[in-house]
This record gives structure tokens, C-alpha cells and sequence, in this order.
């Protein structure tokens, strides 16, 4: 499809999502939401695509969390209250919000988060849904929601945690404090820290070290790595070898992988 809130680019098996709002940070409207959603469903179902990058275009943000700008502003002011109350009751009712928390954690290829700027409420959320985050010095995370009279949503009480620990999460969500790039280095918001210049390049690099590899094996083990964080050690060690019943399915990807190792090649995986 042709985006026009986002950019949508592809680097051999890596594609590369860019929230492309850099005038407003690029905080999430309507337009972002949907087209988000169509590019990470297009990357889930295109086999060329190993891997996802997902940054925002600009030098300050990469994502301001949701647009409460104008009339999404307005919006939000005459309905929130209701929309508060209707949520209270009907815990099920997941909004976008969860939708958005969803389609990131139900993508099954490994997912880089490439921080250029501001990650600040559901943007932090996002970030925090990948599978590992690549900042610059640019790189700032603020969680915010507080700040606006609300509890966290888009998944950030849920991804944080298990990214940086409980009480880390804790200070960063009940203070709402901005966290510049070397803390957020130090406390494992970012996993690589590298030049603003190059960020989206050495983001790429990283993604190519995951894609050289077999694509069903890669595909696998995350889903062993996110299903076993919180099983006990008995459904884990089952989950694997579930696992690799699965990935072994790509049996000339298996037979490439030998051949390779005793030609002493570089091996060239298809995924079959």
C-alpha cells in the first residue's frame, strides 16, 4: 500500500518503518496507527523480510506518544471521563492502545526499536515492545502518562518491567522524569548506544547479524525466548524442544548450515 504518515523501506531482509511526523515529534495520530499497523502486518507477511527496524524521522523524536494535539485534544477532554468509566467496566475492551501493544508483541521476527530522539509515553511503550533498542546521544525516554492523569497503557506496565526490573520501572512511571542517553544505556532502556549519524546504519548492521541466519530458526527462537520468560523450568525445557522440532522443519536450511561449515562458507539460508 502507499503510506503517507510513514515511511516504509526495505534493506535486503531488514525492513525499516519511520513515523514520518517529525514536526510533531512524530506522536501517533489516526494516520500512523493505521498505517503502523498495515507496515508491520506487510513485514509479518513478506518471507523476504527477516527482521524489522522501527525509528521516527528528525533529529529529536521518535516518538511523542499519542497526538493530544487539536482535535484529538478535544476528543479526549469531552469524552475521557466516559471513556474512563466504559473501560473501568469493561476490562476486555482493549482500545487502540492494546491493539497497538498487541501488533507489536505478536510479531514474530526480531523487532529493533532505532531511538533517534523522545520516547515518551505510548512512543516508550513501543520502543520498549522490541526486541532490543539502538539509541544515540539524542535518545531521551519519559513515560508521561501521569503527567496526564493517567495510569500507564500500550503496554508499558507490562514491557518495562521486564526490560529494566520492577522498582526501576516503578521510578521511571511514578516520577514521569526524563531519562537522557547514557542512563538510559546504563539501566537497559537501550542496549546499543552509538552516533546519532549512523544510528539507523548501525541499527541496520544489527539486524543483519540476526538475518544471516536461518529464518525459521530465528523466527523460533523468539518465540522460545518470549513464551519461557515466565514459564517454570519443566514447560521450558518442553517449549524448546518443541521449538526445535519446528525450526528443523527447513530442512535444506539445515543441510546448507552443515555444508557451509565443512566448505568453509559463508551459507545462504532461504527459510525451507
Amino acid at each position: 500500500m502507499a503510506y503517507e504518515a510513514i515511511l516504509y523501506d526495505k534493506h535486503e531482509h531488514v525492513a525499516v518503518v519511520t513515523l514520518n511526523r517529525p514536526e510533531r515529534l512524530n506522536a501517533i495520530s489516526q494516520a500512523i496507527r493505521e498505517e503502523v499497523h498495515a507496515a508491520v502486518r506487510a513485514a509479518q507477511d513478506d518471507d523476504e523480510v527477516r527482521a524489522l527496524i522501527i525509528t521516527g524521522a528528525g533529529e529529536r523524536g521518535f516518538c511523542s506518544g499519542a497526538d493530544l494535539s487539536g482535535a484529538a485534544a478535544r476528543q479526549a477532554a469531552a469524552g475521557g471521563a466516559a471513556a474512563a468509566q466504559a473501560q473501568g467496566d469493561r476490562l476486555d475492551e482493549i482500545g487502540w492502545v492494546g491493539r497497538w501493544a498487541r501488533r507489536f508483541f505478536y510479531f514474530d521476527k526480531p523487532l529493533i526499536a532505532a531511538v533517534n530522539g523522545i520516547a515518551a509515553g505510548a512512543g516508550m511503550s513501543m520502543a520498549m515492545a522490541a526486541d532490543l533498542r539502538v539509541g544515540s546521544e539524542h535518545s531521551r525516554f519519559k513515560s508521561v502518562f501521569i503527567e496526564r492523569n493517567f495510569s500507564p497503557d500500550s503496554g508499558l506496565s507490562y514491557f518495562l518491567p521486564r526490560v529494566i526490573g520492577y522498582s526501576r520501572a516503578a521510578d521511571l512511571i511514578f516520577t514521569s522524569r526524563t531519562v537522557l542517553a547514557d542512563e538510559a544505556y546504563r539501566l537497559g532502556l537501550l542496549d546499543r548506544l552509538v552516533a546519532h549519524a549512523s544510528l539507523v546504519e548501525e541499527a541496520v548492521k544489527v539486524a543483519g547479524e540476526m538475518t544471516g541466519w536461518p529464518p525459521l530458526a530465528l523466527r523460533m527462537s523468539k518465540r522460545v525466548l518470549q513464551h519461557n520468560f515466565e514459564a517454570d523450568f519443566e514447560t521450558a525445557i518442553k517449549y524448546e524442544s518443541v521449538g526445535l522440532g519446528l525450526a528443523r522443519k527447513a530442512t535444506n536450511d539445515q543441510r546448507e548450515s552443515l555444508l557451509a561449515f565443512t566448505e568453509k562458507r559463508k551459507p545462504k539460508y532461504t527459510g525451507a
